[in-house]
């Protein structure tokens, strides 16, 4: 397999953060590398983002692999990967680095820095009453307790600024850094226009709960999402259902809940977010993150001011989980 650039050509069957759209919110630079084979047939494509920091070049892939027709394996992933890193060597980049939690690899490129990752998508390619069994009982009663309790969802753009307020408070709540400023969220939310879903869990005039979702016909995205410090009980729950609802009749084919770490501590914050995301009945999709040194020294120089500021990135947080981890077919 041979990467070679090739032009945009996004549509509503392929994911929303492969989209031109969205690629240029979110770097300097964008574009795909596509993957051809010994006769030249196009077999994949790669989306990508270069961001452009203090001397720094650096690569962001934004989703997976895409294939372009069946019979695409992990031998022919992992060629193409192999490619992939000699193509960005030759364009000058200095590194590699994760996506947030946004691309979900099968396998990753030889060299590279890798840790086991993964996420919990719903099919909505099934009945209302299917994916309603698919959620856990408690949820069940907990989205009846809100629908009693007065809580209502609504969507649209003019709650786009009070989700960012959620959301970027219960992160602070958390601890967790804010990825994205106001601004920078308005311009890549507003750029998507007709394929992005802004919900609100509201009652009493008062906001609960939000959740942010990209979209296309080929999946959508819990890309961000928060709560008030003591929401009405179910208001979370309520929204999402709601949401999955309503991506479902639009006939959106997957609900992406967007990330869960392998094994996390039990206990630990990291298992309380994988059991709310397992409980509304996704199947655990299992793969890999993982980054790439293209310049050593820049390389270096990155990962110790990631680990002073943040104590590493996600792959230098999970990479020691990668021996013995073998990722199901």
């Amino acid at each position: 397999m041979v990467a070679i650039p090739v032009e945009i050509n996004w549509h509503s069957d392929l994911p929303v953060y492969a989209s031109k759209a969205f690629l240029k919110t979110v770097g300097d630079e964008c574009g795909w590398i596509g993957g051809a084979n010994e006769s030249g047939k196009l077999r994949c494509v790669l989306p990508y983002s270069i961001i452009r920091r203090t001397g720094l070049r650096m690569v962001r892939f934004r989703v997976e692999t895409i294939p372009l027709n069946g019979g695409f394996d992990e031998r022919e992933e992992k060629s193409f990967l192999n490619s992939t890193i000699d193509y960005f060597r030759s364009t000058d980049a200095d590194l590699i680095i994760p996506s947030n939690n946004t691309a979900l690899f099968r396998t990753y490129p030889d060299g590279a820095l890798a840790a086991p990752y993964g996420t919990f998508i719903k099919n909505l390619d099934q009945s209302e009453e299917a994916l309603w069994n698919e959620v856990a009982s408690d949820y069940r009663q907990n989205i009846r307790k809100a629908t009693r309790a007065g809580v209502h969802i609504k969507s649209g753009t003019e709650y786009l600024d009070s989700a960012y307020n959620l959301f970027a408070t219960t992160l602070r709540r958390s601890g967790a850094d804010i990825i994205k400023n106001h601004e920078d969220f308005r311009k890549s939310a507003l750029s998507l226009g007709e394929n992005i879903r802004i919900f609100v869990a509201e009652c009493d005039g008062v906001i609960q709960a939000c959740l942010v979702s990209p979209f296309s016909q080929h999946t959508a995205y819990d890309w961000y999402s928060g709560t008030v410090v003591k929401p009405v009980r179910g208001a979370m729950h309520l929204l999402i259902w709601e949401a999955i609802r309503e991506f479902r009749v639009m006939g959106v084919k997957r609900f992406n809940f967007q990330g869960v770490r392998i094994n996390p501590e039990k206990g630990s914050k990291q298992e309380g977010i994988m059991n709310f995301k397992m409980r509304f009945g996704g199947k655990l999709v299992r793969g890999y993150m993982w980054k790439y040194p293209l310049h050593p020294l820049k390389s270096i120089a990155y990962s110790l001011a990631v680990r002073l500021l943040k104590g590493g990135d996600i792959v230098d947080q999970e990479r020691h989980k990668l021996v013995g981890y073998k990722r199901p077919e």
